[in-house]
């Protein structure tokens, strides 16, 4: 039985009601949404409708159409930035993005279009909100912080930033792809301007499914125009939301799918899925300091945390580690930078990276127990420079043991 603990990338298993929506939306009413005159058209739009509410209750956002649909949180986050910016812009960002706001500001940046700011961040992964009080200019237009690292699992403190940036009026975007679903997020109270999500992590519905919520105070370009069902005589995308940022046929059974798991989260309460996610982040975290070669990264305590745990073991390649984690275990885990090079820099991990073990909500004390048991075992296995080094010995006629101390000796803590 697989253990899988990279839910930081996707979560899996999905909650049960999300497997027999999806097959009753393609067995029931799998039609095109819009205002057409039969039943399937009617209650494809209203599902759509229905998906736009429930985000808009799990983010406390009062216009729910304000939240624009998006196929991930990479389309929502360029949807946003390329909206967002004009040529002359300043924007301020961290060392920790992800790609999807990385890349995009680099390409603008090169072509020499903005100016880009990329705040550090402390020994334990946390930016300084007084940073970015001091980064702000008369040009800056943008802000764009991640909630919660991917590669390093430090949770921001968006709460402190958001009041800095619109006290400067510049606009706040947060890329919330690790945090959606797992921490509680007010935007309002966060001064939360532009909030990118995915619907298939923490959210817990299927892949090609997220989302953006535009605050009021964003006025973005499209990044996407086309077909809306509605307004269809304009020559140009139509201003009034969603539409402004929709366009094309959407991803309707996958919505259909994230629907449930929104009814889910709801129900259950994301402060009760915080506690239940920290609990067993705890566990491993607990488990790996206790283990010799391990090296873990990211913040000590456990509030600035969210359930993503990176860490490395002295004398092991973490792809080495990984692969026999699932090979002698059928243990899942991420390794190497995900996606987040520059995290990987601050914390002097590159070009490596690290092993990524992130539970999520399915995720049982039994399994922390087993990856941990898993772990201790890899770290007595040879690196793959031992190896090379044992069949070079046996070529030359020379056995026993290798040569060199263990790979635990002389470390730096």
């Amino acid at each position: 039985m697989m253990v899988y603990l990279d839910n930081a990338a996707t979560s899996f298993p999905k909650p049960p009601r999300v497997y027999e929506q999806l097959r009753s939306y393609l067995e029931e009413y799998g039609a095109c949404p819009g205002r057409g005159s039969y039943e399937m058209a009617r209650q494809a739009e209203a599902l759509i409708e229905q998906v736009r509410q429930l985000l808009a209750e799990l983010f406390s956002v009062g216009d729910p159409r304000r939240v624009v649909l998006t196929l991930n949180a990479t389309d929502a986050l360029n949807m946003a930035i390329k909206g967002a910016l004009r040529p002359g812009d300043h924007v301020i960002t961290t060392v920790l993005e992800h790609n999807s706001v990385a890349r995009p500001l680099n390409r603008l940046e090169r072509k020499g279009l903005i100016r880009v700011t990329r705040v550090g961040v402390s020994r334990e992964g946390l930016v300084d909100p007084e940073e970015i009080r001091g980064a702000v200019t008369d040009r800056t237009r943008l802000v764009a912080v991640v909630h919660g690292s991917n590669a390093i699992g430090s949770l921001q403190p968006i709460a402190a930033i958001g009041p800095i940036v619109r006290q400067r009026g510049a606009l706040f975007l947060v890329d919330a792809s690790q945090t959606a679903g797992a921490v509680p997020i007010h935007v309002d109270e966060c001064c939360i301007d532009l909030l990118a999500f995915p619907g298939h992590k923490a959210l817990l519905g299927p892949p090609g499914t997220g989302g953006l919520y535009v605050g009021p105070r964003a006025k973005l370009s499209p990044w996407r125009e086309g077909g809306t069902g509605v307004f269809s005589e304009l020559p140009l995308q139509p201003d009034e939301f969603p539409y402004a940022l929709e366009a094309g046929s959407p991803n309707t059974l996958g919505l259909a799918g994230l629907r449930e798991s929104l009814r889910f989260i709801l129900q259950y309460g994301v402060e009760w899925i915080r506690t239940h996610e920290l609990s067993l982040t705890e566990r491993l975290l607990d488990g790996l300091r206790r283990q010799e070669r391990c090296r873990v990264y990211g913040p000590s305590a456990l509030e600035d945390r969210v359930a993503v745990v990176s860490l490395t073991l002295d004398g092991s390649r973490p792809d080495e580690v990984g692969g026999f984690l699932h090979r002698a275990h059928g243990i899942a885990v991420r390794t190497g930078l995900h996606c987040a090079p520059g995290a990987h820099r601050a914390i002097g991990t590159f070009p490596e990276g690290t092993i990524r073990i992130s539970p999520g909500y399915f995720t049982t004390t039994a399994e922390i127990d087993r990856c941990l048991a898993a772990l201790e075992e890899a770290a007595q296995q040879p690196s793959s420079e031992k190896r090379e080094e044992e069949r070079t010995l046996e070529r030359q006629g020379v056995t026993g043991a290798f040569a060199g101390p263990p790979c635990d000796q002389g470390r730096s803590r």
